[in-house]
């Protein structure tokens, strides 16, 4: 089985479960970030990340309720480790960053904090709270950071129960194209 196909098997078999805390299940989660980074205009790497950013949940074998049990399963390392054999630093570092991005952005503008799910501020003290001032110059010197901001961002509204968008086969071109080739490996 191909790396592809690998990737909405787990997305078929173990994403379709409740997304914690949310009223979407992850892969209904993960097809409203790709949806919204399409519609913004992003490009496929940029589409890719949005996809596949919480692929650790499905991965790290800890259940979706991880946080609610209070740790912090680290799904955005679990993630960007599988990923980084497959796909190229562009996709994969805004998955690595995503969590860095929300602590960044809670740091950078408080009112951000105000706008949180539930699950995602329950997340958040687990994930380390707002980045102190020293993170956020580390995470600023990022060269993928402002790439894991908007997947941050249309993570954050990638939760509407019901939303109607593209399945993951529409996602499967994008996915192929943006893969390693084998000379990058």
């Amino acid at each position: 089985m191909n790396v592809i196909d690998r990737l909405i098997a787990l997305f078929c078999d173990r994403g379709t479960g409740a997304y914690f805390g949310e009223s979407v299940t992850e892969t209904e989660h993960a097809l409203q970030c790709a949806y919204l980074a399409e519609q913004s205009g992003a490009g496929r790497e940029l589409i890719a990340a949005a996809l596949l950013h919480d692929v650790g949940h499905l991965l790290h074998g800890f259940g979706e309720d991880v946080a609610g049990r209070g740790f912090d399963a680290h799904h955005e390392e679990v993630g960007a480790e599988w990923l980084r054999r497959h796909f190229r630093p562009v996709v994969v570092d805004p998955v690595r960053l995503h969590v860095d991005a929300k602590r960044y952005l809670c740091a950078v503008e408080p009112e951000y904090a105000d706008g949180l799910s539930p699950a995602s501020r329950t997340s958040l003290r687990l994930q380390g709270g707002p980045m102190a001032e020293v993170e956020v110059r580390g995470f600023e010197s990022e060269p993928h950071f402002r790439a894991a901001i908007a997947v941050r961002r249309w993570d954050d509204a990638a939760k509407v129960p019901g939303l109607p968008v593209p399945d993951l086969e529409h996602y499967r071109a994008v996915l192929e194209t943006v893969m390693r080739t084998p000379e990058a490996a």
